[in-house]
């Protein structure tokens, strides 16, 4: 099982063969830090938005209701879907929602297991850099927990929060200015260091994370006292005789990494950006922004 801290997995009814998925795109008042909340987009009443697990194979039907004042829609970051369902209506045949109305997207999955993302795709430098955006991952119908024992998503995000002089925090609400070019907030499922939750595992565990990254800016991710090899790119699997073992992994802008590590070496290890900028919270001084924790229990 896929887990996404602090987010949940969205659930489904099946009917007919069909998974049925309601995603609802709204204002979300989220939590980045005890006291500090910014006001955002997002799917369901939070953002990053529920992660959606499927299998190959599956027909779904996801019904997105639009809550916005704005029309929008939903893009399936990576997945192979028809046209008219992919979620681009400046140029695709797929339609805008409009506010008080939803849309049914339905298609078969037919990509192979791996990790992927949803997000608007209109009006994208607003309503993405909001925090409209989710996983979405393909399951291995045939993997057990004999091969992976633990299994996080961990969505990357940045934000730029008005209102704050840099070097201060203050507990308060805040908007997010979603034309900026720099952040000055970097999450992990949508909450900045000491707020994020640790990754718990056991000692001689196989572990697999997943990093997704919808947002404007790359984030060079480090993991201390382990080595991991490279597993996945995209939600594309890497043949075992070219992965490669690191200790840190980019992950761009629109992309996904998978990687996987065996918990030989036991402690409290940060796992962060390597950019010092994203390991603040608005360029304070204590260690925050993008960074977690992999704790043995």
């Amino acid at each position: 099982m896929v887990i996404t801290p602090n987010i949940p997995n969205l659930p489904y009814t099946k009917k007919d063969g069909v998974k049925y998925f309601n995603l609802v795109a709204g204002y979300v008042r989220s939590e980045i830090l005890p006291g500090i909340y910014m006001n955002a987009y997002g799917y369901n009443g939070i953002t990053p938005g529920p992660t959606i697990c499927v299998y190959p194979g599956d027909y779904v039907c996801i019904r997105v209701y639009n809550k916005l004042s704005q029309p929008t829609s939903v893009h399936w970051h990576g997945l192979d879907v028809p046209n008219d369902m992919d979620g681009v209506p400046a140029i695709e045949p797929s339609p805008k929602i409009y506010p008080g109305h939803y849309f049914d997207y339905h298609f078969k999955i037919t990509n192979p297991p791996g990790t992927h993302m949803y997000h608007s795709h209109f009006h994208t430098v607003l309503q993405d850099m909001m925090g409209l955006q989710g996983g979405f991952i393909i399951l291995d119908p045939n993997e057990s927990e004999e091969n992976i024992q633990r299994d996080y998503y961990l969505m990357l995000d940045a934000f730029k929060l008005q209102g704050l002089k840099e070097g201060v925090l203050k507990k308060g609400i805040y908007d997010i200015d979603p034309f900026a070019g720099m952040a000055n907030f970097f999450t992990i499922n949508g909450r900045c260091f000491p707020y994020t939750t640790r990754l718990e595992v056991k000692e001689g565990e196989r572990v697999r994370l997943r990093f997704g990254n919808i947002g404007m800016m790359n984030h060079p991710i480090h993991f201390h006292g382990h080595q991991f090899y490279e597993t996945a790119v995209d939600g594309n699997s890497i043949p075992k005789e070219n992965q490669l073992k690191k200790n840190t992994i980019l992950v761009s802008s629109g992309t996904t990494r998978d990687v996987e590590f065996l918990a030989n070496n036991p402690g409290r290890w940060p796992l962060h950006c390597h950019f010092p900028h994203h390991v603040s919270n608005n360029m304070t001084l204590p260690l925050g922004g993008m960074t977690t924790a992999v704790v043995y229990e």
